[in-house]
């Protein structure tokens, strides 16, 4: 039993380490697979952290709404070291820049951000600012943790109903060739569980938006370039955590 517990934690220290920039003493779980349980709850942690400093921000700034949501925007890129912004700049420079598969991942692995990669992180960025300000001005701090909670569980999602797109092994291979089903379930349970901690029973519905905006990436990643790769994930990560802070900053508004 101390042997599974051990693992078990080891799985989080995975997690924490392979999505943050916290400092996580211990040593990690030797199956990458294992840290994909816990990618929910470190999507809650992450959101706590940013509402943090953004419920600072507005203490100090007497209630500047969008002074909080630059400062989340910020805290957001620090605690990720912006991880999956490059995935969402990758892809985009990828999949619009290239046609052909191969030409497509050479592209992506490319450190040299492009035209197309350049436009995706201000479309994202800007997007995020006014969402978060709007959420931070309505009081809607469970929606921005509910946000990061889904979009790091839509990473498990599309992780597990797809294989690893290039022939070589990459940083991403061992999360998607270790994903299964019976994982993306806990996680989609786990995700459910936080999301009715922090946005009460208004949540199904951004989340079921989420895991169908997911798998519509998925075939299409898998018809672009035959399944998905680290790049992929943190750009899935990052298009439904803007979706899901949309939704929050109407539901809120209404």
């Amino acid at each position: 039993m101390t042997m599974k517990t051990s693992e078990f934690a080891k799985g989080l220290i995975t997690a924490l380490q392979t999505l943050t920039i916290l400092p996580v003493p211990g040593r990690g779980a030797e199956r990458m697979g294992d840290a994909l349980r816990w990618f929910p709850f470190v999507g809650f942690l992450l959101g706590l952290l940013v509402v943090l400093a953004g419920r600072l921000t507005l203490c100090v700034g007497g209630g500047w709404n969008y002074a909080a949501g630059f400062v989340m925007l910020t805290a957001s890129i620090l605690l990720t070291r912006a991880l999956h912004l490059d995935g969402i700049s990758d892809w985009a420079d990828g999949f619009w820049g290239a046609f052909d598969r191969q030409r497509v991942l050479a592209i992506m692995k490319d450190s040299n951000l492009g035209t197309f990669g350049t436009v995706a992180l201000v479309w994202v960025l800007l997007g995020k600012w006014i969402a978060l300000s709007r959420l931070a001005g309505h009081d809607g701090w469970g929606w921005i943790i509910g946000a990061f909670t889904i979009s790091r569980t839509m990473q498990v999602v599309l992780a597990a109903a797809h294989s690893y797109a290039r022939p070589e092994e990459g940083t991403g291979s061992p999360f998607v060739s270790q994903a299964t089903v019976s994982i993306a379930t806990w996680a989609l349970i786990e995700a459910a569980i936080l999301l009715t901690v922090v946005c009460w029973l208004s949540w199904p519905l951004v989340l079921a938006g989420a895991w169908g905006v997911t798998r519509i990436f998925g075939i299409w990643c898998n018809r672009r370039v035959g399944g998905v790769t680290g790049d992929l994930l943190g750009a899935c990560s990052e298009i439904t955590e803007l979706l899901a802070l949309f939704a929050g900053a109407i539901l809120v508004g209404t």
